[in-house]
């Protein structure tokens, strides 16, 4: 066990050490440094860098058998806390500082907590009362028709709403601003624009549309019992019938079976209506609300599958024993079902594709970007829809890359349109900023508060993202880099430093595809480094996917869920995807935030007074 003189020893070498990588660090970054005003943020990055070079952990076992700081906590102030341990040892060897030496670290941790709460509040915004962490919300299409429920987002506590520019046009997204802009008049409360840039869409292209089916499915839990029915429409708007749009509100995110007006209008709350579904299956459905002249909503506890011409049989109330049939459907893409050791051919064509007819040939879709193709080499993953699926490259052709499924379940999996595409094995070269990325920026530039960045994957784009920006007259507009890849992981600092030196930057940790690219194994840990290297360079982090995902599908959130979410705290913002019970999800979250605050603070434990 080391000595006290040999302790002193090491910390000293290691501060020099430190000091040695952080200024070499600063010489590598000075031509972007030379007109910022994150110097000062970069040099204890650079600081925190060359410190985790080091293997610590013989030192902080040590330093924490004296009980004094194991360094496990510095990333904010790194020379800082390296100067206080020296002082603490310092005294316990019998020599005592003086009163300015004492002073002096103290000081500096102080500041570099203040430089990222108020990095934080420049991207951000004001700190919510009571809270720490922002809550941002993405909008479904529906916002832009709903202010009501715009308004409920804001006063439920969403802080930022998020837009995404992979969806909708520049006409629904003025509508929801309008709403928002509106909201936070009418409550008082601010609330940020976030819109995010679709960057390159690596996803699957379009299938075959084959005639309209629609499945009403319950939801039930891990033993087959039913625990929430289906709901759905009764539509007779004169429009196809469907599945609603997913994740929307109000009518929207309900199935809708299309039926005439003169049988719809008998049916009252209450009444029972009689299906015999595609299988022959005799069904009872549940009248439940009337919701507006043509709508009415109801329910099922059993799954039922329909199309078109189906009979339906109106048992009780006023319109006892009437028939209808069950109208137009929309049509719906066919997909591709695979299973381990089938090959599917993803194409350059852009023509919809086919089920295969072949045994182990489950058929053809298109990449919607055919151009990665070039980039894959046979032997390569493919991972299509978050991961669910996994394929190796086995032969390239003019027609596209050969895959083998490699990974899926033994019942076999489903391939569908616009499904996402990772390539975690290959070095794709891509612009982050696309045609129309450059084309919605222009609306960007003008309306919202941040901008996202997707695909991220170098300095250099960072850069190409702040000279869009100056182009456009928006130099302070905030920019989110989203860190979704494993060249954006490598390339961290870097990142970091070109985006924050040029305007209010932050960082989102995209875990969905990022699980994908560098491995769910991975997660944690990719996740834990990306959150200490942006405390070091003092800004805000947004901790997104997934969170509170099935409470916000299903009303009914998960155990892991909760963990997840308290967890998220420690980032300077959270993020929550759209869904029918996202108002529900906004309050689970403030409650915990509110709670986990008096707890925690980063990395840091408050030990507040346990009341049990």
């Amino acid at each position: 066990m080391p000595s006290l003189s040999e302790l002193q020893l090491a910390l000293t070498e290691l501060r020099g050490k430190v000091v040695t990588g952080q200024g070499a660090l600063l010489a590598a970054w000075q031509s972007v440094l030379a007109s910022s005003d994150f110097v000062q943020d970069a040099a204890n990055l650079a600081a925190y860098i060359a410190l985790r070079r080091e293997d610590l952990r013989v030192l902080q076992e040590r330093l924490s058998e004296l009980g004094l700081s194991s360094l496990g906590r510095c990333e904010g102030h790194v020379i800082a806390t390296l100067d206080a341990v020296a002082l603490a040892l310092d005294a316990i060897g019998g020599v005592t500082p003086g009163e300015a030496a004492l002073l002096h670290p103290g000081r500096d941790n102080r500041r570099g907590d203040k430089r990222l709460k108020q990095n934080t509040q420049r991207l951000l915004g004001k700190e919510p009362k009571q809270r720490r962490t922002r809550i941002m919300v993405t909008l479904p299409s529906a916002a832009a028709g709903e202010p009501r429920f715009v308004r409920d987002l804001i006063e439920r506590g969403m802080d930022i709403a998020r837009i995404n520019c992979a969806h909708d046009d520049a006409a629904t997204w003025r509508a929801m601003i309008d709403n928002i802009r509106s909201a936070t008049r009418a409550t008082g409360r601010n609330c940020l624009i976030h819109m995010d840039l679709a960057g390159p869409k690596l996803r699957t292209g379009d299938m075959v549309a084959s005639p309209g089916r629609l499945r009403l499915k319950p939801t039930r839990d891990e033993r087959g019992d039913t625990r929430a029915p289906a709901y759905f429409l009764f539509d007779a708007s004169g429009e196809p019938g469907g599945p609603g749009l997913r994740g929307a509100t109000g009518l929207a995110g309900y199935p809708r079976i299309s039926v005439g007006r003169d049988w719809l209008a008998r049916l009252q709350p209450g009444d029972l209506v009689e299906i015999i579904d595609t299988r022959g299956k005799k069904r009872i459905l549940n009248v439940l609300e009337r919701m507006g002249e043509a709508h009415l909503l109801a329910c099922s506890a059993d799954s039922v599958w329909l199309e078109m011409g189906c009979e339906l049989r109106h048992l009780s109330g006023a319109g006892k024993h009437r028939l209808t049939r069950v109208g137009e459907l929309e049509s719906s893409p066919e997909v591709l079902l695979v299973h381990i050791g089938d090959h599917i051919l993803l194409s350059r064509d852009a023509s919809p594709g086919e089920v295969g007819e072949e045994e182990g040939y489950a058929g053809r879709i298109p990449c919607a970007q055919p151009e990665v193709l070039d980039s894959l080499r046979v032997g390569e993953r493919v991972f299509i829809d978050d991961g669910q699926i996994g394929a190796e490259v086995e032969m390239l052709t003019e027609a596209g890359a050969w895959l083998k499924i490699i990974h899926a379940r033994p019942e076999g999996d489903k391939i569908r349109p616009a499904k996402g595409l990772n390539f975690p094995d290959s070095d794709l070269v891509l612009p982050a900023l696309g045609e129309k990325d450059l084309i919605d920026l222009d609306f960007v530039a003008r309306e919202a508060d941040i901008v996202g960045y997707s695909f991220v994957q170098s300095a250099a784009d960072m850069d190409r993202l702040a000279d869009e920006l100056e182009a456009r007259g928006a130099a302070g507009l905030g920019r989110i880099a989203k860190i979704e890849t494993r060249r954006a992981v490598a390339n961290l600092p870097e990142i970091i430093v070109h985006g924050a030196s040029r305007g209010p930057f932050g960082l989102m940790i995209a875990r969905g595809d990022l699980a994908v690219e560098i491995g769910w194994s991975r997660l944690a840990e990719i996740q834990e480094e990306i959150l200490w290297l942006a405390e070091a360079a003092h800004v805000p982090v947004v901790w997104a996917t997934q969170v509170f995902e099935q409470l916000i599908k299903e009303n009914l959130p998960s155990r892991a869920e909760m963990t997840d979410a308290a967890m998220s705290e420690r980032a300077e913002c959270v993020m929550l995807n759209k869904g029918p019970f996202v108002l529900d999800a906004i309050a689970m979250l403030d409650d915990i935030a509110r709670r986990m605050r008096s707890h925690q603070h980063k990395k840091s434990a408050r030990l507040r007074a346990l009341h049990w």
